[in-house]
């Protein structure tokens, strides 16, 4: 009889089992399945999403060739055509003109900066939210060397804008306007390099403090590694200016 039970009882225990299980196969798979979509989504917002944005740019520079042609062939006033002697000498010989802009110099500034602060580490031990604006992460715990080293950066980023405060908030500062304005003024013009030189200042010395950084090699590295990681940002940049400017010189 008891092994009768026993024998009875073993379906329905394997039966439970197998429901517990494939509950918690379940409880697993759903935030499995949210990480796989993540996943894919993510290219779209890199390599290949901003190669469909450069696609996109370009098919629009062709498309306004075609439209300005047309436009203009209907004698509408304030257009002019591309593909006219006018418009094709402009295309070729404005080039350099146009991509030397200050927007392609804070572009490459601020793709410095970033590199320095990733590769000095000192944006492993940051977290940005909404609600926690740059908190502290509790991932990368900070060391001795880590709690030197920014210490260290503290001092020099507040030595670096004691410099700024004597340039700017003293009377007759020597960047202020002539009117004794600081905007518009030679500090508002490089506000964005006096920025990005800040950051990679303190970034550099957290970096040689810490350790992560033990030569110049190091160093040129970190200042170089942004604009190697968003060297598509200044593609785009290239296709986005040309198309602004070809919409201006049609419109214009």
């Amino acid at each position: 009889m008891k092994n009768s039970e026993e024998r009875d009882r073993k379906p329905l225990l394997t039966k439970e089992a197998s429901k517990r299980l494939s509950k918690e196969d379940t409880k697993r798979r759903i935030p499995l399945l949210g990480k796989e979509d993540t996943k894919r989504r993510i290219p779209l917002l890199g390599k290949e999403g901003l190669g469909v944005v450069c696609l996109v740019l370009f098919l629009s520079e062709t498309l306004l060739f075609i439209l300005s042609w047309l436009l203009s062939a209907t004698r509408m006033e304030g257009v002019r055509s591309l593909i006219s002697s006018e418009g094709i000498r402009w295309f070729f010989g404005s080039w350099q003109s146009l991509f030397a802009s200050p927007l392609l110099v804070w572009l490459l500034l601020c793709l410095i900066a970033w590199g320095s602060l990733r590769k000095s580490g000192l944006i492993r031990f940051f977290t940005f939210s909404p609600f926690h604006p740059f908190t502290f992460s509790p991932s990368h715990p900070f060391t001795f060397r880590d709690r030197l080293a920014l210490r260290v950066s503290l001092v020099f980023l507040v030595i670096y804008l004691g410099i700024l405060a004597l340039l700017t908030l003293t009377p007759h500062a020597i960047l202020l306007s002539a009117t004794g304005h600081l905007f518009p003024s030679a500090f508002s013009r490089s506000l964005v390099p006096v920025i990005a030189f800040g950051v990679c200042l303190v970034s550099i010395t957290f970096g040689l403090v810490s350790g992560r950084l033990r030569s110049l090699a190091d160093i040129l590295d970190a200042l170089s590694n942004g604009i190697a990681r968003g060297a598509s940002l200044i593609v785009i940049y290239l296709f986005a200016i040309q198309l602004f400017e070809s919409i201006r010189f049609v419109f214009g």
